[in-house]
């Protein structure tokens, strides 16, 4: 396992698969390390790529909003990663091979921040790490055990802002996760 800063530099000068090929920047992940929640979503986009921190655009602004109706935030207590580090062209979903290219660094991230519990942002990330056949419309907001970790998945805040009928559900997730935390985190709040 390599340590932060082993890590990152590795991640940065990355040529795995075709995305680096493309990028702008490599998209490491922001937040707490020490965090015992983690958002992972599933890869860059362009205003991600382009300023190389995860979540930075409309969509990010709403998963701020989103967090800090539960009392969370990028600086104070939780870490964002995705599970790709480079944008995909025109933010398709990132490929399996891309993904497998990539997984290495998630897992080495995981492993320094030890969470006890993930959340992954989506469907691409909850089939990932979840399960294969993880539906996002019927799953969101459930809770799953995984190496004793807990994770749920919540709609992508990309999806919310394409479909705002889905604000209601996700703020009834968005409590479950702060039980959730309320529960077995230690300095969370």
């Amino acid at each position: 396992m390599l340590d932060w800063k082993e890590l990152e530099q590795e991640c940065l000068s990355c040529q795995k698969c075709a995305l680096a090929q493309t990028r702008h920047n490599v998209v490491f992940g922001t937040g707490a390390r020490d965090a015992e929640v983690m958002l992972i979503g599933e890869g860059p986009g362009e205003n991600e790529d382009l300023q190389g921190l995860p979540f930075v655009g409309r969509g990010g602004k709403l998963l701020d909003d989103m967090l800090e109706v539960i009392d969370l935030s990028r600086e104070k207590n939780v870490y964002i990663a995705n599970m790709v580090k480079c944008r995909p062209p025109q933010n398709r979903d990132p490929l399996n091979t891309e993904q497998d290219a990539c997984i290495g660094y998630l897992r080495n991230q995981v492993a320094l921040i030890r969470p006890k519990i993930i959340v992954c942002l989506g469907r691409i990330a909850a089939m990932r790490l979840i399960k294969p056949d993880f539906k996002i419309t019927k799953e969101h907001g459930q809770w799953f055990e995984k190496s004793g970790v807990q994770m749920m998945a919540l709609f992508h805040p990309a999806a919310i802002l394409r479909d705002p009928r889905r604000r209601p559900e996700t703020f009834e997730d968005l409590k479950r996760l702060q039980a959730k935390i309320q529960e077995i985190c230690d300095h969370t709040y």
